[in-house]
């Protein structure tokens, strides 16, 4: 028979230490990655601007310099937002052996 009484008796739980993207390699998580054209990029920084995981990399000239594929997690944002249409949601199974 069992020594625990209640929920009160059972050993803690188990933790898992907090996270930030920076330290993850979210971009293994990706379906549709973004495609850069860097001859379509006027470089408004639209895409650097509203993409939640810092993925697109910009130069302290401020200009696009492409798109950081360790972090990026594909949800397109970056491509909704480019006025230029200066970037394209592509499948990854296309990069596969990249």
């Amino acid at each position: 028979m069992s020594s625990l009484k209640g929920w009160k008796d059972l050993p803690p739980a188990t933790t898992v230490p907090a996270s930030t993207s920076e330290a993850v390699q979210t971009g293994q998580w990706r379906s549709m990655r973004p495609v850069w054209d860097e001859e379509k990029c006027i470089h408004c920084l639209q895409c650097w601007i509203q993409c939640p995981d810092k993925s697109i990399k910009a130069n302290a000239d401020g200009k696009v310099t492409g798109i950081d594929y360790f972090y990026c997690k594909g949800c397109g944002i970056c491509a909704a937002v480019c006025p230029k249409n200066a970037i394209e949601m592509r499948p990854e199974a296309e990069f596969i052996e990249q």
